[in-house]
């Protein structure tokens, strides 16, 4: 299969394969396998680009190779993504981190928040929403939900290796949250089935990608949901499509919330009382 087997060559050739697979990150994605296999960092590998691999590594590397070469998001073969700074765990039960929703974190950091105030991450997944909150924000009462129970174990054992205090609890969005919230972050589903979008999703949790109602199904239901679960003048912070926006925005204005502002994906509301609502 290989002439040599320098880490060197085996970098050339895998990189040469996932550009044949159309990935446009290939020498990155190749090294990444690579370091992960010998459990070294990209750093030692370029400095020692002439050694000879070990024939049991290499057989592991190509068999992540061939899973890349299938589209299988890198993250799921090295089984982790870094999030805000942070690196957290992920498997196929979780979606994988995207750089956009670090906007959320920033968002967050502009409200007005005081110690012990609630916040929930919904759809929690990996978790990376809610624990990063608490870990920029220690003050935070922090819970994560989601409906899938190995979703949870994920954001449980990120908490745990993170080394920070949230609660958990499965739930269909917050039907089962016991508390009224101040905060509510939520990457829901909101992808339509028919949207052109990457090979790679297709290896990711279908129930954790699309909706139904172009996308916005979930996202309907939980704003609904506030109307008894967020407190009056409470925050939700939602990620959606930038063409789903305004629609959004006008079925949030029909359940008492007003547009703070949007970056990116991001939109925040902020639930007004219902006095206010009819002046």
């Amino acid at each position: 299969m290989y002439n040599k087997s320098s880490i060197a060559s085996w970098l050339t050739t895998a990189t040469h394969r996932l550009q044949a697979a159309g990935i446009t990150s290939a020498r990155l994605d190749a090294e990444l396998i690579l370091a992960h296999t010998l459990r070294k960092g990209r750093t030692w590998i370029h400095a020692h680009s002439d050694e000879l691999l070990d024939v049991r590594l290499r057989e592991i590397a190509e068999a992540r190779l061939s899973l890349r070469q299938d589209r299988v998001p890198l993250a799921y073969i090295i089984g982790h993504k870094e999030f805000y700074g942070r690196r957290f765990i992920v498997n196929t039960a979780t979606l994988i981190p995207r750089p956009e929703s670090e906007a959320m974190i920033e968002l967050l950091g502009t409200l007005p928040l005081r110690p012990h105030m609630r916040v929930v991450d919904v759809g929690t997944g990996s978790g990376c929403l809610g624990i990063t909150a608490k870990l920029e924000y220690p003050d935070l009462d922090v819970t994560l939900t989601d409906v899938d129970r190995h979703a949870l174990n994920v954001a449980e054992k990120n908490a745990k290796q993170l080394n920070t205090t949230v609660s958990t609890l499965r739930s269909n969005l917050l039907l089962h949250y016991p508390f009224t919230a101040d905060i509510i972050l939520a990457n829901l589903p909101y992808v339509d089935p028919d949207w052109e979008r990457s090979p790679e999703t297709e290896h990711e949790p279908s129930r954790a990608l699309f909706a139904a109602h172009n996308g916005l199904d979930l996202i309907y239901k939980l704003i609904e949901q506030c109307s008894t679960k967020l407190s009056p003048d409470g925050y939700l912070l939602i990620e959606s499509d930038r063409r789903q926006q305004h629609i959004i925005d006008t079925f949030a204005a029909k359940h008492h919330f007003t547009h703070r502002t949007t970056r990116g994906l991001i939109s925040v509301y902020q639930k007004i009382s219902t006095q206010q609502a009819s002046r």
